[in-house]
């Protein structure tokens, strides 16, 4: 029996899988009701469950026939601190908190296709099923390989499956190249002093130097670089300030930046502090910059996804595989574990059109259930694509 048989039936018990994971939604390295539950179905699969790279990973190692290879599949574990406002019946039961990004979803699919490939057994080598946390923000990737993931359990490539809404539903989006950008952050503090609104010459007013930094900003995407590439820059917050009659001694400005580029990090850095030097001495106030560097970009390699695109072949007609399909600007920690791997494939699996507040971390965003064949599909033929039988 191939495997994909077996497929259709398993559908009804991961929707419910996911409608469990979604009511009780935990964030980020703090995921341990999710975690138990997926150990424990992997377990009761026959897999080799290992815990304790962290408080809440898991590792399920599968191993079938004579071949040294081994690949990692990897699903995410942690909800968003936003308060659901989908209305579903399974909506979070957890106040402030639900799985907006389909992480549901991911680590449903990835537990229903390790328990449908320890029944077929369709590949030659080693899987390690990696249910990761953290992915939002923290960077769990990255701890997870500090922590020794790799020294533990080596492998040859990686490979992730995140929904994506805007794209056709059912489309695999598979190609080489750039997938998700690098994100840096940074905050700047312009500080001075402070005085009374109605005697504003008797301070400096930071409110008035940051706003001039904002706008002067701006220019670092539209007058420092390539115009062919990829920088986002925002500014994401303003604090500063207590009484509407008093000019505040500081003000801090927050923002973050996207790009593919490495040198855009330190270039961007660099203007930044050029531009806020030059704010410093028009206003006569003074200025700090803590430039954070975050998630590098994650960009697919053409090995990994040439063996992605196979398996996403065997999941229905060559045109809902997708090669040319625009980056996102959004990051994703994917990158650390991609980059030290070395190969592998990011895909995205279309999830359909995207309505008011209901895209990914959208207080209404809610995970397709149509999409979870295609998904046990993809990770079942992707066994068989990364570690095919007889060679």
């Amino acid at each position: 029996m191939h495997s994909n048989d077996l497929i259709e039936d398993k559908v009804a018990d991961i929707i419910a899988l996911r409608h469990d994971l979604h009511a009780n939604p935990e964030l980020g390295f703090k995921e341990h009701r999710s975690a138990d539950l997926i150990a424990a179905r992997l377990a009761a699969a026959g897999l080799d469950v290992h815990r304790g790279l962290t408080d809440t990973a898991v590792v399920a190692v599968l191993k079938n026939g004579t071949s040294a290879r081994r690949v990692i599949f990897r699903a995410e574990l942690d909800a968003l601190p936003i308060r659901e406002e989908s209305g579903v019946d399974y909506a979070s039961a957890v106040d402030g908190v639900m799985h907006a990004c389909g992480h549901d979803g991911h680590m449903a699919m990835l537990a229903g296709a390790a328990e449908l490939l320890a029944r077929t057994r369709g590949f030659d080598g080693t899987i390690l099923f990696v249910f990761q946390p953290a992915e939002e923000v923290l960077g769990g990737a990255r701890t997870l390989i500090e922590a020794g993931l790799l020294d533990a359990f080596p492998a040859d490539a990686a490979y992730s499956l995140h929904n994506w809404p805007g794209v056709a539903e059912g489309h695999l989006v598979v190609g080489a190249g750039p997938r998700m950008a690098t994100v840096d952050d940074f905050t700047i503090t312009f500080s001075g002093t402070g005085c009374h609104a109605a005697m504003p010459e008797d301070g400096d007013d930071p409110i008035l130097a940051a706003s001039e930094f904002i706008g002067s900003a701006q220019r670092i995407v539209s007058r420092s670089v390539d115009p062919q590439a990829a920088l986002v820059l925002s500014f994401t917050q303003i604090h500063g300030g207590t009484i509407n009659n008093i000019v505040p001694s500081s003000v801090r400005v927050e923002g973050t930046c996207r790009f593919f580029r490495k040198d855009c990090s330190d270039h961007v850095e660099a203007q930044l502090r050029r531009i806020a030097d030059a704010v410093r001495i028009g206003h006569g106030v003074d200025f700090e910059l803590d430039y954070r560097r975050g998630y590098p970009a994650v960009i697919n390699p053409p090995g990994g996804a040439a063996i992605a695109r196979r398996a996403a072949l065997q999941c229905g007609p060559a045109d809902r595989v997708l090669d040319e399909v625009p980056a996102s600007m959004g990051c994703e920690d994917f990158a650390y574990l991609l980059n030290a791997v070395g190969e592998g494939c990011y895909v995205w699996l279309g999830a359909g059109p995207v309505g008011p507040g209901a895209g990914l971390h959208g207080d209404r965003y809610v995970f397709n259930d149509g999409l979870v064949e295609t998904g046990l599909r993809f990770w079942t033929e992707l066994a068989a694509a990364a570690l095919p039988i007889g060679e």
